[in-house]
């Protein structure tokens, strides 16, 4: 879904939760009452008692202020913004330039189909390698992985603006949104085990709250740029986003910590990888977080078809919908504003579930909309409402995966998180071929409904979390 953290305490006894034991051997350990549990930086599980009960156990205020001290988490967070800022206006003049070519030729719903596609192609290549790439994430160096990959990004870019400048076919776009996919695949992996090798353990949380809020940021300025440059030129958008990756490009490249994972040599990629899947599945709490998270916006993605709604449902053109595109990261960087400086501290299980039905409930209220306000009022909603799950999906894998398995454990939620997004938009676009735009979104709200009941009555554990860290 569209990611941030702070730490989770546990004031109540509640049942034993615990974090299942990978094939490593690594321990598994109970959340235990009236104490934090964490991960020392060589992946020993170590506890400490809880300021809330215990004041002498309190952590000194000024630790956080030396997060913007360190210069490679800075170069780290401005890569990101940058490529963020990228990604995002880039997504919206590809979805728009399909869809109005697509027009030419195309009825609405063979129009809506095409843009559906454009998360398919991206989605076919992301599955095939995202779980290589979380093993490369934990064999080499994760800068340089990762400055390769805004590379990659900034050559598709270059690719995307000479093909709007001369040619004017569906397929070279298709071509190079999978090549996105390919680059997409070995990047979020590593920029997710990165940022945890750039700070010590007790400034993670804090980090991965300000990186969150950073990059919903960006979410919200791109769509809206993007719309801008939609109107001007794709080609010069494009251009504007090769330039944005060339930056981020550059920050990634003067990174100067140890980027270099430990590894264990003598082993096979497969036994690698074997290793992070084994991890995952006998994690009932991560496996229940992000497979809530697939199935939710893998109905809900109603982002796939907001080019249908702003020239066909809304009537508000290329302008409105950069507006209607940078709604849910609005909703997004509010909620995550909150709980970078009120955490969920209790029932977090519960209140993950309230907030992916109301993503749902939201889905349904844009569906059937024709007011342009309401319909951003309910997009920023399920952006907020999707920013609660992603909080607690990201503390679970950052906080309690040992370094050295961090980037395979990231691949398997990304696969999850990618396949809600992009097979998501293209779920979307197929059920539009058949029931419309409309039918579509609110089928995908309706199901997401459905799937928060299963949920939490085939993963009592995740419901019945309380805290964590």
């Amino acid at each position: 879904m569209i990611g941030l953290i702070s730490e989770f305490h546990c004031p109540y006894p509640g049942p034993s939760l615990k974090m299942a034991q990978a094939a490593s051997g690594v321990a598994a350990y109970p959340f235990t009452r009236g104490a934090t549990v964490s991960r020392n930086a060589v992946g020993q599980v170590t506890s400490k008692k809880d300021p809330m009960r215990d004041p002498s156990a309190a952590v000194n205020p000024d630790a956080d202020r030396s997060l913007f001290g360190r210069r490679s988490y800075l170069l780290y967070v401005s890569g990101r913004f940058f490529g963020t800022l990228a990604n995002t206006s880039q997504a919206v003049i590809i979805a728009w330039e399909v869809y109005e070519t697509a027009r030419r030729t195309m009825s609405v719903a063979e129009a809506a189909f095409a843009v559906g596609m454009i998360g398919l192609v991206q989605f076919l290549p992301l599955f095939a390698l995202t779980l290589f790439a979380g093993e490369a994430a934990d064999r080499y160096n994760r800068r340089l992985i990762l400055a390769v990959c805004y590379v990659a990004h900034l050559l598709i870019s270059v690719g995307l603006a000479f093909h709007s400048e001369f040619w004017g076919s569906l397929w070279p776009i298709f071509a190079l949104s999978a090549l996105f996919g390919s680059a997409r695949a070995f990047f979020q992996p590593t920029a997710s085990a990165l940022a945890p090798m750039l700070v010590p353990l007790n400034l993670l949380p804090r980090a991965i709250a300000t990186s969150s809020l950073t990059t919903q940021l960006a979410s919200i300025i791109g769509p809206a740029v993007g719309g801008l440059l939609c109107a001007a030129s794709p080609a010069i958008g494009y251009a504007v986003c090769g330039g944005l990756y060339a930056a981020a490009a550059i920050c990634t490249l003067l990174i100067r910590a140890n980027t270099q994972p430990p590894f264990e040599h003598g082993r096979s990629r497969a036994e690698q990888i074997r290793e992070g899947l084994v991890y995952v599945w006998g994690n009932k709490l991560v496996l229940g977080a992000i497979s809530l998270d697939l199935f939710a916006v893998l109905l809900g993605g109603a982002t796939g078809l907001l080019p249908v709604y702003a020239r066909d449902v809304l009537n508000v053109g290329s302008e409105g919908f950069g507006i209607l595109r940078s709604s849910p990261a609005i909703g997004a960087l509010l909620m995550a504003g909150y709980l970078a400086t009120r955490p969920i501290r209790s029932r977090i299980g519960v209140k993950m579930f309230v907030a992916v039905g109301l993503f749902g409930l939201m889905t349904l209220v844009f569906a059937y909309s024709r007011s342009f306000p309401l319909s951003i009022f309910a997009l920023a909603m399920l952006g907020a409402a999707d920013m609660v799950s992603v909080f607690t999906r990201q503390s679970l894998v950052q906080i309690a995966t040992p370094d050295r398995m961090r980037g395979r454990v990231s691949a398997v939620s990304t696969l999850f998180i990618g396949a809600s997004n992009e097979l998501g938009e293209f779920e979307s676009g197929v059920v539009a071929r058949f029931l419309g735009p409309v039918g579509a979104v609110a089928f995908g709200g309706a199901g997401s409904l459905l799937v928060t009941g299963v949920w939490a009555w085939l993963f009592p554990s995740l419901r019945k979390a309380d805290r964590l860290t």
